[in-house]
């Protein structure tokens, strides 16, 4: 049992809702205190779901989807951040140790149509040796396309590993390219 499934293995706590977007199904989980998860089908660390009651009605479940709604039609206009989208959604992210919560503020910080990479990142939350360990903790974020992991590339801007599959980080990158017409390159702003 992952610490994901340890954490999140109270049913009555928490509420799903399966969502179909452009890049296939996801389910997005909420609890009390907020939104907790949105993975893509088979994606990495899934956890298993077929204990959460499905709540189609959850006004945060239904506001992450509008959220995901909104960014997959290209209404998010670039340079926005995640930090600034998700302000009127409360956010669990206590699945994660200290350090991977570091890591995925930091992520929240990366504006719409701009990427970074590992290194970046590691130097924006003060760990600047520790590229391997963000790069992990990039990978355990719970709240795909939402908390903006896909924006984060290798050191010489190559697209790299992504939970969801290394299709979808492109076409989300390309999601981005086409709505707002330049993805460039920059450093995360400070965490």
């Amino acid at each position: 049992m992952t610490r994901t499934d340890m954490l999140l293995k109270k049913p009555l706590d928490h509420w799903q809702m399966p969502i179909h977007t452009p890049l296939g199904r996801m389910t997005l989980l909420a609890n009390a205190q907020g939104l907790c998860g949105a993975w893509f089908d088979q994606q990495k660390h899934f956890p298993a779901t077929s204990h959460w009651p499905v709540d189609k009605h959850h006004p945060i479940l239904q506001e992450a989807q509008q959220l995901l709604h909104r960014f997959g039609k290209g209404l998010v206009p670039s340079g926005t951040s995640a930090q600034h989208l998700l302000s009127k959604l409360p956010l669990d992210l206590s699945v994660g140790t200290p350090f991977q919560q570091a890591v995925w503020f930091a992520l929240m910080q990366i504006p719409l149509g701009q990427t970074c990479s590992y290194g970046q990142l590691a130097h924006a939350i003060g760990k600047p040796n520790a590229s391997r360990a963000v790069g992990m903790a990039v990978g355990r974020n719970p709240i795909s396309v939402l908390i903006p992991c896909h924006r984060v590339l290798g050191s010489q801007g190559q697209m790299t590993g992504y939970a969801g599959g290394l299709w979808r980080k492109e076409a989300l990158l390309g999601l981005e390219l086409k709505a707002n017409n330049m993805l460039t390159r920059t450093a995360v702003p400070n965490a």
